[in-house]
């Protein structure tokens, strides 16, 4: 698999990330946010992506545009290191517990970008990070990977276990759809010949 190393700056942000698909886990994040870092961090641990993520936003003003726009850079850096997508299984989904927080986490990286994501989460604050900033999270960086997306929260009544569930559901997820398929012997999974 492949890494890339992408930089976007902005009036609002100023992100450098470098990600590594087929690595160990190993993350060095910093957001702005320490929730945010926490999520970041799980995520590529249960992904066993390779992150480095530096983030200067204005944090001043709250944290949606540094979350989004590292939605943004890493859904390109996914896009990036994926290429054509050829031999990869590319689909992925985990059921994932966390307490007594269940979410399902399905996922297509098909070329076409689409979210639905169906979490009823209790409080709109965990810390100082809003908690209406996941789903934002996860439309940028749908948009940006052109990942089909599905999220749906099937128990929980604790906030930051829900959102963990999400991110670490997400990165299972994703480490199996962006895991090659030796049976494919690098063709692309898609019959219309184009996938990404």
């Amino acid at each position: 698999m492949k890494e890339a190393t992408l930089s976007r700056k902005t009036n609002e942000t100023d992100i450098n990330l470098t990600l590594k698909l087929d690595g160990a886990g190993q993350s060095k994040i910093n957001s702005g946010s320490g929730f945010f870092d926490h999520m970041l961090t799980l995520f590529a641990k249960h992904g066993l992506f390779d992150i480095e993520l530096s983030c200067k936003g204005d944090v001043d003003v709250d944290y949606h545009h540094s979350v989004e726009d590292i939605g943004i850079v890493l859904g390109a850096a996914f896009s990036e290191a994926l290429g054509d997508g050829r031999g990869i299984r590319r689909y992925g989904n985990c059921t994932l517990p966390m307490d007594e927080a269940l979410v399902d986490v399905a996922l297509d990286i098909s070329g076409r970008a689409y979210l639905n994501c169906d979490l009823s989460i209790p409080s709109p604050t965990v810390g100082n990070f809003d908690t209406e900033l996941v789903e934002e999270f996860l439309l940028a960086f749908c948009r940006s990977l052109k990942l089909t997306l599905h999220v749906r929260q099937l128990a929980g009544k604790n906030a930051h276990h829900i959102i963990e569930a999400v991110f670490k559901g997400l990165g299972r997820a994703l480490r199996k759809a962006v895991e090659q398929d030796e049976r494919l012997m690098g063709q692309l999974p898609s019959t219309k010949g184009l996938l990404l």
